[in-house]
């Protein structure tokens, strides 16, 4: 053994080459510091017992999945200086790898990403087995890749390939990867470590030209001036158009691999350094890297979850349609088999329809073949009997919005069902524990909110109610997880946790619409400024009125002081006027397909002459009033369902929103928002609105953050 530590290991294999190893205590191998030290002397031992050449493996079923991105927020939280001094000390180890002696070649399995795909770049040759996958995914944390990404892959692929691996920051797989010249090779699994071997030996028979291709890497780019400027005009306008102004890094790579394109390796290395200090700063880069730690986070509880899980085989959904359809298709794709029941054929027909329609869609994207398709339907079971739901593990009722029905449904339910089974309802405003009364046994209920298009988005709200098991709460969380979803656990309360933070966000925008704002203004300033991907108006166009009016009759029954419902509000004086928004094709907008069949919306000339009625004309409105008045009442009711525990925590409340309604990537969530801005900052800017009402009044707790400069995220 030429060098061992907990996470690298040198050794000496046949012909007197080395066999570098990465191999982590942990269940991954990643670049944190105490690897990249253990790196920087194992190479330091290699290159003293001088062997012919060596290869790079991994000891796990994954190369190197990246940096160890816990360590980075706080990291990024110190001076420039320990950052810089990171980075560099970093490069000095890559380029100490880059730079042996002999001729070096990576055998990558499984994940090589981010620092790990930097790594095998550092090597003269990569040799890729069939389960490979190989990426630089940097600019989705806000930053760019730091160990010479930016430069080692252009110099190998070209500029324009490299870009486009950079800026989209997706993965490539080996067979795609070795097209593009990633990689040498791709082998089967049990013949990797063997090819590698050989690969060393034809560069040391002078059959590879191992020097030349060190070289090439270490050179600047061979683009004459035309080329470059075609080339690098041309990935900005397209980098642009895809990330938009809230996302720097990509457009930041762009720039760097321009800048450093005439460079030498040294030169190029510390353009890419002062490029990825300036972007580790931002708020952007420290809001995506929390989303990542956050996701891990609630991964890591559903995971738990499924520990304390009890065996979910088969399930149903009561209730076709689109809804029931939609959940139907989401488990039967994910391998669960479903029965669907309903009371009538034609509704049958419908979810099946809907399921079709799904999977045919993914068919045309070239995600899906006809086979699976067939096999997804054959897991689902239409039916009109109750008796088909007596092998079911777990039920979940989807049927119409009325507690009544819902609840004479789920006591049948309960009379034809295992008595182990577990049953949920898929609701998005009724009081779960009072659904629960319908059943002889509510410890096996709980309520399981979908949000529409099912297959679409990815989050279920799993709700508590005060009866509700644990085991029951971790099945149906193991169970929403292999469909593919991720599981927020909530406690109940009107609107559970996402619906009871939206709807005082709408009551800020239906209250500029009363002060005289233009609702198309308000639309453009959240959706350009704010980053939402659509404003108020447009959501609730496709939420459709009379949901939102039922919606905000539960909210101002549940909390009267807050939300009170006068009717005098902009989305109920429109559903009496029956504009329901997209599902009739009148709402704030009017809506009509163009030459090519895609639905265009535009702001209805009638609903801005009835507003100018009711409300005066519109009037242009500050973007930085209209941002305040609709996000601070959902922030102050967010931070309201944490301190009440309705969410659990911080984390788990931003990958709600995030999930469940697309709040902006780029602000982090609710919580990472106000850390940016300082509690301080946010309760003196919602004192000066809160003369507009509760709303608008923070919480004693906020104060008292506010008042010893506390934070919701610790780094």
């Amino acid at each position: 053994m030429i060098y061992q530590s907990a996470t690298v290991s040198v050794e000496l294999i046949d012909n007197n080459i080395a066999k570098l190893c990465f191999n982590s205590a942990g269940s991954v191998n990643k670049f944190d510091q105490e690897t990249v030290k253990a790196l920087d002397e194992a190479l330091d031992a290699v290159k003293a017992a001088a062997p012919r050449g060596m290869i790079v493996t991994s000891g796990k079923p994954a190369f190197i999945v990246g940096a160890d991105i816990t360590e980075f927020l706080g990291l990024f939280a110190e001076d420039d200086s320990t950052i810089m001094g990171w980075i560099e000390q970093s490069n000095s180890v890559f380029n100490k790898l880059e730079d042996l002696p002999f001729p070096t070649v990576s055998a990558v399995n499984g994940y090589a990403l981010g620092g790990g795909c930097e790594a095998i770049l550092a090597t003269d040759f990569r040799i890729a087995d069939t389960t490979a996958s190989i990426g630089l995914p940097e600019t989705q944390l806000g930053i760019i890749p730091g160990f010479g990404g930016t430069v080692r892959m252009p110099r190998l692929i070209g500029a324009d390939n490299a870009l486009e691996m950079i800026t989209t920051a997706k993965p490539k797989k080996a067979a795609a990867a070795l097209k593009l010249g990633v990689v040498d090779g791709v082998v089967a699994p049990d013949a990797l470590e063997a090819t590698a071997v050989a690969t060393v030996e034809r560069a040391l028979a002078g059959d590879l030209d191992w020097q030349k291709v060190r070289a090439q890497k270490q050179a600047p780019l061979t683009l004459s001036d035309i080329e470059a400027k075609m080339s690098f005009y041309t990935a900005k306008g397209m980098v642009f158009k895809a990330a938009g102004p809230h996302y720097p890094a990509p457009m930041a790579a762009v720039e760097v691999v321009e800048a450093a394109a005439k460079m030498s390796r040294t030169e190029a290395l510390q353009v890419e350094h002062q490029a990825f200090l300036k972007l580790a700063r931002t708020d952007v880069a420290k809001a995506l890297i929390g989303i990542f730690l956050n996701d891990q986070f609630v991964k890591g509880k559903a995971k738990k979850a499924g520990k304390a899980a009890a065996k979910v085989d088969s399930a149903a959904v009561l209730g076709a349609g689109i809804m029931g359809g939609g959940i139907a298709y989401q488990s039967a794709v994910k391998g669960t088999p479903i029965v669907m029941k309903d009371i009538n054929n034609a509704a049958l027909q419908l979810g099946l329809d809907e399921a079709s329609s799904n999977l045919t869609k993914q068919i045309q994207r070239g995600r899906m073949k006809p086979a699976q398709m067939a096999t997804t339907l054959n897991n689902i079971t239409p039916s009109l009997e109750y008796s088909t739901l007596k092998d079911a593990n777990v039920v979940i009722e989807a049927v119409v919005e009325n507690p009544k029905v819902k609840g004479i449904v789920l006591a049948e339910v309960e009379q034809n069902v295992a008595a182990d089974a577990i049953i949920t309802s898929n609701t998005s405003t009724i009081s779960i524990d009072k659904l629960a009364e319908s059943l002889k046994d509510p410890s096996r209920f709980c309520g399981m909110h979908f949000f529409n298009p099912v297959p679409k988005m990815p989050l279920v709200e799993v709700i508590r109610s005060k009866h509700s098991s644990d085991e029951t709460i971790a099945t149906v969380v193991n169970y929403a997880t292999k469909m593919g979803k991720t599981a927020i656990v909530v406690n109940d309360c009107p609107g559970f946790f996402v619906n009871r933070v939206l709807f005082p966000y709408f009551a800020g925008f239906t209250g500029l619409i009363k002060s005289g704002a233009d609702f198309a203004q308000i639309d453009k300033v959240m959706e350009k400024q704010f980053g939402w991907p659509m404003g108020p108006a447009y959501l609730m166009d496709v939420v459709g009125m009379d949901t939102g009016a039922h919606c905000q009759g539960v909210m101002a029954e549940g909390f009267p002081e807050r939300m009170p419902a006068d009717g005098s509000d902009a989305v109920t004086q429109l559903y009496k006027k029956d504009r329901l928004g997209q599902k009739n094709g009148k709402g704030f907008y009017d809506y009509a397909k163009d030459k090519r069949g895609r639905m265009q919306k535009t702001a209805s000339e009638e609903v801005i002459n009835y507003f100018a009625e009711q409300y005066g004309e519109a009037k242009a409105v500050d973007k930085d009033e209209v941002i305040a008045r609709c996000m601070i009442p959902m922030i102050i009711e967010t931070v309201r369902c944490l301190e009440e525990g309705i969410v659990a925590s911080p984390a788990e409340a931003d990958m709600a929103l995030l999930y469940g309604l697309g709040f902006p990537a780029f602000r982090g969530g609710v919580f990472r928002y106000i850390d940016t801005m300082g509690v301080a900052k946010f309760v003196e800017l919602a004192d000066s609105f809160a003369h507009l009402g509760p709303l608008y009044q923070v919480t004693p707790a906020m104060r008292d953050m506010a008042a010893t400069n506390s934070t919701y995220y610790n780094a």
